[in-house]
């Protein structure tokens, strides 16, 4: 295949094929040697992708990212009599990817795997630098490993079916990344809106890329999240306490993390474009500023990996591309984001 580019990280090495077509897969995973783990949404939409490999497919949704579905997973693998020389590849969003890639982590002690994203949040975040997991109760992505995939398999064709508000979730983790460290991509994004993305697929595929290396590079230089991988985080802290709260998408309740990261960065930082990203988030169809259980969600927020004793490592902007890591007393976060939900 063309476009290739193999990235080094610190255990293994992952093969990235842009602008690639995923019916020649066979070329990565030879056919009677792999599993093909997607859910009901994307195989009905792609038959000709699946055709006669082996397929396990599950029901969509974040609910279903719980053990009970790792479980059902490894006992269809054992039917197939799947030993370690086989491949495991998910086709799908990052619900798909996170849990292929842990029972690739876990399965016979580790199996080779790769990722054929499905929709803009896997291509652009999910799907990139071998965090896989699962969700335990309200608590996400609690449990799982760092293992990066073999290979990624991008094909842009795969998002013509995507429903319009799979785009604007996907678009969130897009302005997250420039939010954090690429100035010169917010701009691009302020000029543009959604639908001519969706139209023009060289500016898709040229964002799509764009993004995929962003976060690359900050896997790279910190792929077990010691420094700057932390800013990957931006919008998540908040975003993940009520994305299952409310069983909201995933890029909606990132935008309202997002909306509330800007708010604590007035206060803290002296960041002084928070309307500028609340009218980007909008711009793209996400919500900013929302009513919530204040209480509720800071049970849950309190219990963030992020956490240590007594404080939060909370990643703020000093201004637009540039993310920063805080250390907040939680006495003094549960304070700023009570404020945040009163306005």
């Amino acid at each position: 295949m063309k476009n290739k580019r193999t990235i080094p990280f610190s255990t293994a090495s992952c093969d990235y094929y842009f602008d690639a077509d995923a019916t020649r897969l066979e070329e990565l995973a030879p056919r009677d040697r792999t599993v093909l783990i997607t859910d009901e949404h994307v195989f009905a939409k792609h038959q000709a992708l699946f055709g006669d490999f082996n397929t396990i497919v599950l029901k969509p949704g974040e609910e279903g990212k719980v053990q009970a579905t790792i479980d059902s997973i490894i006992e269809q693998l054992l039917d197939f009599e799947a030993d370690r020389t086989w491949t495991l590849v998910g086709v799908g969003g990052g619900v798909i990817t996170d849990m292929t890639g842990y029972v690739a982590g876990i399965y016979m002690r580790g199996v080779r795997f790769g990722f054929i994203p499905t929709s803009i949040l896997g291509m652009v975040d999910a799907c990139i630098g071998g965090k896989n997991g699962i969700d335990v109760g309200i608590y996400k992505n609690m449990v799982g490993l760092i293992r990066q995939p073999n290979f990624l398999l991008y094909d842009i064709s795969l998002l013509k079916s995507l429903p319009e508000d799979q785009w604007i979730n996907g678009m969130a983790e897009v302005i997250k990344h420039a939010c954090i460290k690429d100035a010169p991509m917010f701009k691009l994004l302020e000029e543009h809106k959604l639908s001519d993305f969706r139209k023009d697929k060289d500016l898709l595929s040229k964002l799509i890329k764009r993004n995929a290396m962003l976060k690359t590079k900050v896997v790279q230089e910190d792929e077990f999240e010691k420094g700057d991988r932390k800013l990957l985080n931006f919008g998540h802290t908040l975003g993940h306490a009520i994305e299952n709260m409310y069983e909201l998408p995933h890029g909606h309740a990132i935008s309202i993390g997002m909306t509330a990261a800007c708010y604590l960065s007035a206060r803290l930082t002296g960041f002084a474009e928070t309307e500028r990203v609340v009218k980007v988030l909008d711009k793209y169809g996400l919500p900013t500023y929302a009513d919530f259980d204040a209480e509720k969600a800071w049970e849950i927020l309190k219990m963030d990996k992020k956490r240590t004793t007594q404080s939060m490592n909370y990643v703020l902007l000093n201004k637009i591309g540039k993310g920063v890591i805080q250390s907040i007393p939680l006495d003094g976060l549960q304070s700023l984001l009570f404020e945040f939900v009163a306005q």
